[in-house]
């Protein structure tokens, strides 16, 4: 304990240099999860400075960073997703960089507030804390969904004194929930989250002695070959030659055609053939390739082949819901007749659904492969709980009675015993706040936020409920079951017709579950790492309030200078998943689901979807239990294969098209046939190709899209489809799409 107590008292001097803690492990103590046992090393130096000048710079500095250049590329048409691991290879040079040059000199020698601007080498757990300030900006902020869609879409007032109370409420509510559970889901050894395995072998790497291979380089210098190339390349896909985002060819062939422009358009049609020359088509929507196994990308590949390919086409030349009066791939909202639905007209000046104006201008129709979407929404839902319960439920279940019961420490538990905890009562405290400022504010403004109290009261009570179980699942099987239909569908259903409070239902009952799942995700990081836990906790709240701020800012500052910014027409800001974050708020909430989805709705046997979804897990349990020799049958993974296209729309056919070939290349190629060079090099790479477009993208946009400076010429028309979005005629065209009657 004293060692934490010098940490925390004068943050940044080391008192006092020690070895390794050099604790005898019994085998009995390591961890009993052989993964964690192999990856996880069992010592701690608590000597080692935490809270020193770089870690808060470099920190604050990746935190800004990222937040500004993920928000400032969500709005863009092929957005880009920076994670963590850029920032993470990234400071490496830097801080020992600052370490080599930055004074020793220390200050206020002999006092309790003497401090040093460089206490030593640049540490792996300063290095730990820098990756949780970068991880706040690298995940995403869903509250600025609700901001874009009412100030943008709906056109609507919307304070950014209110927008500032719902991004922070919506992102600090879940260090309640994790501070409640903390002790289940961080401490016992039983729930050890797979997904940071990945993140200590990778600051494992980065700290251990790097020796050049005679003839080869040395991971910073691939990381800084890799980051100039991909800096450089960027400016032709990014400025140049726009069309290497789709290469459509198919399109080429048949120019006229509408017919093989749905079929080979990467953007607007099934993408039969088209490829993407472009890190973010490629990363856009499903994160690296190169970070995904090759088991979870090939269940990825089977279900989007088999949504994309099989039943969209079906479904389509079948005209299943009249499908060919509609495009074949749009996530647009339509009359009966086709034509694009006016939303502004069945509002009413209290931001309200006008039902007779609904009335007069009939159901809301939507493309046939955007109401198929909804359907794998709902069968990936109910296939993750089927599929946890059958393949995963007598695990869960022991090793859940183990964490409530659980009293023996193993290795990590013990070292992490010296540090002093985070009270409890700090977690209730921020719940408690953000709670009643939320209340304050959706009473006080509740002509914006239209949320009455009892609906933040309720999609607490639903996270709270979902933190629990949902965590136990993602610690021992590394799969998050989302809550976002089942938000909408709750609220929907309670509380139609008003829109701006079925979003804010969502971000508050969804939003929070999952910022807890990360919140305890980070935790976990950190007692692997032996970090002392208030040091943890002052890093997640700090980082996440800076990602708030600066999410919501850049957001604002698009908003206010862009002027066509979420406009289809526009080749580069067309906001993709805003639009359907829109779209969703009229189904689900000005309109209701029970006038879509249910008995007055046009697609009630949708909610079909729900029974396959229970059912597909079912049958491949059945089939692994009459087969047990056969192995590969339990890697079909049916929440994975029926979700695998859970992200389109917005996420296009060449997103995916591209995504699996690198994956593949990558997951199965590299790392079988050449492995020391995929362990070498993989993430590096995936760190380097996100760092090199980002700085790249706003380069570009700072020094040439703010000026309107622009190249006009073939190789800059996207994708070159421009009949792939029309309906389907007989025939072939000549000046424009046919009106269907």
């Amino acid at each position: 304990m004293e060692e934490d107590q010098i940490a925390i008292t004068t943050p940044l001097v080391s008192s006092h240099v020690a070895g390794e803690d050099d604790v005898e492990v019994l085998e009995s103590e390591n961890s009993p999860i052989r993964e964690v046992a192999l990856t996880v090393s069992t010592h701690d130096d608590p000597s080692l400075p935490v809270l020193t000048f770089r870690m808060w710079f470099l920190g604050a500095v990746s935190c800004v960073l990222l937040s500004f250049l993920n928000q400032f590329f969500w709005y863009r048409t092929e957005p880009l997703s920076i994670t963590a691991i850029s920032a993470q290879i990234a400071v490496v040079p830097i801080g020992q960089l600052m370490a080599a040059t930055i004074t020793d000199r220390i200050f206020f020698r002999g006092t309790r507030w003497e401090f040093t601007l460089n206490p030593g080498p640049f540490n792996v757990k300063e290095h730990v804390l820098i990756t949780i300030f970068a991880n706040s900006g690298a995940g995403t902020v869903y509250a600025i969904h609700v901001v874009t869609a009412v100030k943008v879409f709906y056109q609507k007032h919307f304070t950014f004194f209110i927008s500032l109370i719902v991004v922070i409420t919506t992102q600090v509510l879940g260090f309640g929930w994790a501070g409640i559970f903390r002790r289940y889901l961080v401490e016992p050894a039983a729930m050890w989250w797979p997904a940071n395995l990945v993140q200590v072998s990778l600051f494992r790497a980065l700290h251990e002695k790097d020796e050049r291979d005679r003839g080869g380089v040395t991971r910073t210098q691939f990381f800084v070959i890799a980051f100039i190339c991909s800096f450089g390349y960027y400016i032709f896909p990014g400025y140049i030659f726009q069309m290497l985002t789709s290469l459509s060819w198919v399109c080429w062939i048949f120019p006229k055609s509408v017919l093989g422009q749905q079929l080979g358009s990467g953007l607007r049609g099934l993408g039969i053939g088209a490829i993407g020359l472009d890190w973010s088509t490629i990363s856009s929507y499903l994160g690296s390739p190169l970070a995904s196994p090759w088991f979870a990308t090939a269940n990825v590949a089977v279900g989007f082949f088999f949504v994309m390919y099989v039943v969209t086409p079906l479904s389509y030349w079948f005209n299943v819901y009249d499908a060919k009066k509609f495009p074949i791939f749009s996530d647009g909202l339509f009359t009966s007749s086709g034509e694009t639905y006016n939303i502004s007209s069945i509002v009413d000046s209290k931001f309200h659904l006008d039902i007779e104006a609904y009335d007069r201008q009939g159901p809301l129709h939507l493309s046939t492969f955007f109401a198929m979407t909804y359907g794998v929404g709902f069968a990936a839902l109910s296939a993750t709980i089927v599929h946890v319960i059958l393949f995963h439920g007598s695990e869960i279940w022991e090793q859940s009675k183990s964490s409530f019961k659980e009293k023996k420490m193993d290795i990590h538990t013990r070292l992490m015993s010296r540090y002093n905890q985070v009270p409890e009562w700090w977690f209730w405290l921020i719940m408690v706040i953000n709670i009643g400022l939320t209340i304050f504010a959706c009473e006080y403004y509740n002509e914006q936020l239209q949320l009455p109290w009892w609906g933040v009261v309720l999609a607490c009570v639903i996270a709270f409920v979902f933190t629990l179980p949902i965590g136990i699942i993602t610690a021992i099987t590394n799969q998050t079951p989302g809550l976002n239909i089942i938000t909408e569908y709750i609220i929907g259903y309670i509380y139609p017709g008003y829109p701006v409070a079925n979003m804010c239902f969502k971000v508050y009952g969804y939003i929070s579950m999952t910022q807890a799942i990360t919140f305890l995700q980070d935790f976990k990081l950190g007692h692997y790492m032996k970090i002392p836990p208030r040091t943890m906790f002052m890093a997640q709240v700090v980082g996440t309030l800076i990602a708030g701020i600066v999410y919501l800012a850049t957001a604002w500052w698009l908003m206010e200078t862009i002027p066509d910014i979420c406009d289809k027409a526009s080749d580069v800001w067309t906001c993709p998943g805003d639009h359907v974050f829109y779209d969703a708020s009229v189904i689900w909430g000005l309109i209701g689901p029970r006038k879509i989805f249910g008995d007055q709705g046009t697609y009630a046997a949708v909610n079909w979807f729900f029974l396959i979804g229970a059912i597909a897990p079912l049958l491949v349990w059945l089939v692994a239990r009459a087969f047990p020799n056969q192995q590969w049958i339990r890697l079909i993974n049916m929440p994975i294969l029926i979700g695998a296209c859970g992200s389109m729309p917005p996420a296009t056919a060449v997103n995916y098209t591209t995504w699996i070939i690198v994956g593949f290349l990558s997951g199965y190629v590299v790392y079988n046939y050449r492995p020391d060079l995929w362990q070498r090099h993989n993430y590096v790479l995936s760190g380097a190709l996100d760092a090199g477009l980002a700085f790249m993208g706003v380069l570009l946009y700072m020094c040439l899209g703010s000026e309107n400076i622009e190249i006009d010429w073939w190789g800059n028309n996207l994708d070159g489809c421009p009949f792939a979005s029309c309906p389907q005629p007989r025939g072939m065209l000549t000046d424009a799409c046919p009106i269907i009657s």
